[in-house]
């Protein structure tokens, strides 16, 4: 095993163990709320509505249902697994901001007496997130992984468009802008970072 590999080993274990936790709780919050006969469902965004604004942290931990639960599953593994995979602090900041931009848009600009809720709304941000990683860094093997994605979940994108009852585009839209916000933002962080730091030392 390569040096490269081996250092990348114990990330990649982190991310992996923590996005499992994260649809472990999923489950769990999900098995409770079928026990309470839906209550926790009440717990979701309910646009420009004052007590209705904690749905905007709480909306991406409930689901309508085993099957919406089930649908969401493999791509919150799959896509939390790869934005964490590189860099867990950074992972975390792009899913707080997919979360918080996602929950406000949906807030802001959804119907009213409507509640929107489903992990649906990371899985949209942490989709574009990764494609778009690529075109601001261009890093070639961020670049392919985002293609790669884009011909296997590309497809979902189209959730982002208003027509099909009963799915919340606006927490799909705003889901997806705010990947987009975290892929362009934290990287110019990035290049501010290293600017400021000295590529090389010399000692003597």
């Amino acid at each position: 095993m390569s040096a490269a590999v081996r250092d990348r080993a114990p990330r990649w274990r982190t991310a992996a163990a923590v996005t499992l936790a994260f649809v472990v709780v999923l489950w769990v919050l999900e098995g409770v709320d079928t026990l309470l006969g839906g209550t926790l469902d009440g717990g979701g965004i309910r646009p420009r509505s004052d007590d209705g604004v904690i749905g905007v942290l709480l909306a991406p931990l409930l689901h309508a249902g085993w099957g919406h639960l089930i649908g969401n599953t493999i791509p919150v593994l799959v896509l939390g697994f790869l934005v964490l995979a590189t860099h867990l602090a950074r992972g975390l900041a792009v899913t707080a901001i997919v979360w918080l931009v996602g929950g406000m848009g949906t807030w802001l600009v959804a119907p009213t007496y409507t509640i929107h809720l489903g992990a649906s709304t990371l899985v949209f941000g942490w989709l574009l997130y990764l494609i778009l990683r690529g075109v601001f860094s261009l890093r070639v093997g961020e670049i392919a992984l985002g293609v790669v994605l884009l011909l296997a979940y590309g497809g979902l994108l189209w959730g982002v468009l208003p027509g099909q009852p009963g799915v919340s585009w606006q927490s799909h839209l705003f889901g997806a802008l705010g990947g987009a916000l975290a892929a362009w933002w934290l990287r110019g962080r990035e290049e501010r970072r290293r600017r400021r730091s000295p590529s090389e030392w010399n000692t003597f």
